[in-house]
């Protein structure tokens, strides 16, 4: 199992202008940030980056710039979604292409598909580059997701190294780990209690919130990393409101009023999401200053 992907990989949000473009100066400057704070990675395109909004050209122009901006400091894991395995295959050459260092593999669906047809998906999937994959797993928004068997199955592809798990059910992703041995690097969401994943063998987590906490998702992963568990589960508590925050929001809109707040002009989510309103933005920001983060 390919281990070198691990800890903290905030999901981007796509910062846009009024008309539409990606606004790559405010990506580039977020990631600086980022990156500055400890992270470990870096994903464009994942859930919080409204790749089911965007268009391919909107895409390719975020992976260029974070990309650029990264300059090799962290891994760049970047989102490939689809209905259709030749258009999922095609994102994933453009992305290597503009240097991504790896792929986070989405399969979007209308109908409903098989096992086998998952599994198909994923396979073309990694066969379409050199690079790593990512296989991500979501049942509360994915209309054909991954079965246990397909994940087996799938841990035995050379290229596919790595499992997101958003499931919510830290008792699946123990079963998980137990069926693709080592396999599999395992990452959880943010709708995880990370410290756990972390007990059970995790290797990290992949999450839009970390965007608004990246200095305490760090040390987080620092406490869990040495194994201080008394002390990261104290910190898990406290960081678990703006989980339940996000919870009761709209994702991609919490993520970009929390950036707002910290001076990141991310703008608004792709209609027909709406922005946060006053109050609630009011309460993130009370609980951002409660965090330090503000």
């Amino acid at each position: 199992m390919r281990q070198d992907l691990h800890g903290v990989i905030p999901y981007l949000p796509t910062p846009l202008t009024e008309t539409g473009e990606v606004n790559r100066p405010v990506l580039a400057r977020l990631c600086d940030h980022l990156i500055g704070a400890g992270v470990q990675g870096l994903c464009p395109l994942g859930s919080t980056g409204e790749f089911a909004y965007l268009t391919r050209a909107q895409k390719a122009a975020v992976v260029e710039t974070v990309v650029e901006a990264v300059a090799g400091r962290v891994p760049v894991i970047a989102g490939v979604a689809s209905t259709a395995t030749a258009d999922a295959v095609s994102q994933a050459r453009d992305w290597a292409a503009l240097g991504a260092d790896g792929i986070l593999g989405v399969m979007e669906a209308y109908f409903p598909v098989s096992d086998a047809g998952v599994v198909a998906y994923f396979t073309a999937l990694a066969e379409a580059t050199d690079l790593p994959v990512t296989i991500y797993t979501n049942p509360n928004f994915q209309r054909s997701d991954l079965s246990l068997s397909a994940i087996e199955t799938l841990s035995h592809h050379p290229r596919i190294a790595y499992l997101k798990d958003a499931s919510t059910n830290t008792g699946r992703l123990l079963s998980v780990l137990n069926r693709v041995e080592d396999r599999l690097g395992i990452f959880a969401a943010s709708s995880h209690v990370t410290v756990a994943v972390m007990m059970i063998g995790g290797l990290g987590w992949m999450a839009g919130p970390s965007c608004i906490v990246p200095r305490q998702s760090a040390e987080l992963y620092r406490l869990c990393r040495a194994k201080d568990w008394e002390a990261a589960m104290a910190l898990q508590r406290r960081l678990w409101a703006v989980n339940e925050a996000f919870a009761r929001h709209n994702l991609a809109a919490a993520i970009k009023a929390g950036l707002t707040l910290q001076g990141f002009e991310v703008g608004a989510p792709v209609a027909p999401q709406a922005a946060l309103g006053p109050a609630e933005c009011g309460e993130l920001a009370a609980l951002l200053r409660h965090l330090g983060a503000l």
